[in-house]
């Protein structure tokens, strides 16, 4: 308990103290945000404000971590580790793709394809590495059970289960890492079309990651004794100290969201949403929660949604009646809310999205723990 107050704590001081000369040095390198021509008009105003400011959350998150590890008397463990990788992976591709960007002064990045070349190289890396390293029990990181709020009883090889045992095993890891990828994918894209107004995806990423936070200490005060197994026990690998790297990556983006609020002095950048994004996935495939993810990520599912709905209507109307058609002003939905007359202002927008993101986040734990408490 002690490691995850620290944690949280060491992350906010290092987010406060930190990002102020971050925004200064990326001043000086000109590393500013270039601003989409066919945005909503009152964005312009914020051509230049620093990016990248990811880094920030990137590395707070990690100081926290291990000096919180180490003012403890505590080894790392390989789950902390994974999530820690994830995110610093996934924050490096979008590094690129922001430092592109700047360099060229263009809201395109590097290209789609890229781009997803990046986060599956990430993740299929994350995923072979997720299911190594057993402890005592016999538990790895990760498991190739499909996941709700613990392991169900579909095993990704039964599916090949026809086959012979050995061939079911290697086409089952297959579709495991498939699905990580997938997770994944969705998670990063899913936070970084929602970062489009000054605090928004920060704000909505401290809630669904604290959620998690709240969920690895849960599955640690009810893990499962070897001797006692009870009906609603976990098997979760190393849930405190998933806990502990939540609660580090909680500490740096409020730490930072006093810096990315309206009007913002630097925003994350896909630097940050790819990775925290990355952060979101790997806890929920390591608490064994990775169902449950659909409502904790609840509003990035909405924006996601808007954007793919958007495209698929338009390509469809266009194909049929070679003009195409849209469902909103403009998707991601939050730039929607602008363009509607009277449009809304830039924070009320925000605001309302978070008190979306909130409930889908105290829906999540809310069924969280009537599953735990309907197994007693």
């Amino acid at each position: 308990m002690r490691a995850l107050l620290l944690a949280g704590f060491i992350g906010l001081v290092f987010s406060l103290v930190v990002t102020p000369l971050f925004i200064r040095v990326f001043r000086f390198l000109g590393w500013g945000q270039p601003i989409r021509a066919d945005g909503p008009v009152s964005h312009h105003i914020k051509r230049g404000t620093p990016s990248m400011g990811g880094a920030v959350i990137i590395v707070g998150s990690i100081i926290a971590y291990f000096v919180a590890k180490a003012v403890n008397g505590e080894t790392p463990t390989h789950s902390a580790m994974l999530v820690i990788f994830m995110f610093t992976g996934l924050g490096l591709v979008g590094f690129v793709d922001d430092l592109v960007k700047a360099r060229s002064q263009h809201s395109a990045g590097i290209s789609g394809w890229q781009k997803i070349l990046g986060q599956t190289a990430v993740s299929v890396a994350f995923a072979l590495m997720s299911i190594q390293w057993p402890d005592f029990e016999g538990l790895t990181p990760a498991s190739t059970h499909l996941s709700t709020v613990r392991d169900t009883g579909f095993n990704f090889a039964t599916v090949f289960s026809f086959l012979t045992p050995n061939v079911a095993n290697f086409l089952g890891t297959a579709l495991f890492v498939l699905w990580i990828c997938l997770l994944v994918a969705s998670a990063s894209n899913g936070v970084n079309v929602t970062d489009g107004l000054d605090g928004l995806a920060t704000g909505a990423s401290i809630m669904s990651i604290g959620a998690f936070a709240v969920i690895g200490f849960w599955k640690f005060n009810q893990a499962c004794d070897p001797e006692m197994i009870t009906a609603n026990c976990y098997s979760t690998r190393d849930p405190l100290d998933l806990a502990v790297i939540a609660a580090a990556l909680v500490g740096s983006l409020i730490g930072f969201l006093w810096y990315n609020t309206s009007p913002a002095k630097i925003f994350m950048g896909d630097t940050g949403s790819l990775a925290l994004g990355g952060a979101l996935a790997s806890l929920a495939i390591l608490s064994r929660t990775e169902l449950l993810l659909v409502m904790v990520g609840g509003l990035f599912v909405i924006e996601a949604g808007s954007v793919i709905m958007q495209r698929a209507v338009f390509k469809v109307t266009k194909w049929r009646t070679g003009q195409g058609r849209r469902i909103i002003r403009m998707s991601p939905l939050h730039h929607h809310f602008e363009q509607v007359s009277p449009p809304w202002h830039e924070i009320t927008i925000v605001v309302r999205f978070w008190v979306i993101g909130g409930l889908c986040v105290l829906g999540a734990i809310g069924v969280f723990y009537v599953e735990w408490y309907a197994a007693r």
